[in-house]
């Protein structure tokens, strides 16, 4: 689990730094400041995530069934939410209607959410 996680971690912030990039050198022509707003908001959280990944990797064996929990919600959360955010976004510009993809989002951001639970979980569980 510890190597999945500094995988995934190191290619999430590998590609957090392209699409940032990509966003805004390539997309900044073609889209409006709310949506670049938007794809910027999906790289800050895909990166965000990435380094939580790592460190977690780093401080923790990820041995126990709430940390592989806590790092599979973190992994799905980023690849729901920020890909999502992504996929909605260039769609937008090219005029395509991405509205199926809308609902996934939220689902990220609650995988996310229940990530950051279980790692608050874990430490009071440490401290009880």
């Amino acid at each position: 689990m510890v190597l999945l996680a500094q995988g995934v971690g190191a290619l999430f912030g590998l590609l957090a730094v392209i699409f940032g990039a990509f966003g805004a050198h390539a997309l900044k022509k073609s889209l409006d400041i709310d949506q670049l707003k938007s794809f910027e908001t999906g790289v800050k959280y895909q990166m965000y995530h990435a380094i939580l990944l790592l460190v977690l990797s780093f401080n923790l064996n990820l041995e126990t069934a709430l940390e592989k929990y806590m790092v599979y919600c973190f992994i799905f959360g980023i690849l729901l939410f920020s890909f999502s955010i992504y996929v909605l976004v260039i769609g937008k510009s090219k005029g395509k209607n991405m509205k199926l993809i809308g609902p996934i989002t939220p689902l990220g951001g609650l995988l996310l959410v229940a990530g950051w639970g279980l790692l608050l979980y874990s430490f009071i569980g440490n401290f009880v």
